[in-house]
């Protein structure tokens, strides 16, 4: 496959469910933050990020934000009530984050996703660490359900 193409895609992130990531054998889910997860507006994590991520650490898969945002203070404010680990200045799409990031939560590349709104970024570093890409949609391009 094509180092530009993501492995799966899908429209938000709440379409990955526990129930795909355990089929897919994905223990360790690094995402982006900017307009994967969250819209870059957005100064707290929203609820249904907040049941989606507990939904996931309850199917057993450790989720990680990786984001080329350096608003340090930011990111741990967002992602400390959700219970989620980050890493800054990603530098994506190099690999050295992602695979610092591995190392740090002890997984290997096949248990591991990237999960990201951009194929310059996100899909690349991932396929640049070997690890599966899954892409979404930006964020502010979709409509409130």
């Amino acid at each position: 496959m094509s180092i530009f193409r993501a492995d799966r895609y899908f429209e938000r992130f709440e379409e990955v469910t526990p129930e795909i990531l355990k089929e897919e054998g994905v223990k360790l889910l690094l995402c982006d933050l900017d307009n994967t997860i969250r819209l870059h507006s957005e100064k707290e994590p929203a609820d249904e990020l907040q049941g989606w991520v507990a939904d996931c650490k309850k199917a057993g898969v450790e989720i990680m934000v990786v984001s080329n945002n350096g608003r340090k203070k930011m990111m741990k404010k967002f992602c400390e009530p959700i219970g989620v680990d980050c890493m800054w200045w990603a530098g994506k799409p190099i690999r050295n984050t992602l695979q610092k990031a591995m190392v740090k939560k002890g997984f290997k590349k096949e248990e591991t996703v990237m999960l990201g709104d951009k194929w310059s970024t996100d899909v690349l570093a991932a396929k640049f660490a070997g690890v599966r890409s899954w892409k979404v949609d930006h964020r502010r391009n979709l409509k409130k359900s």
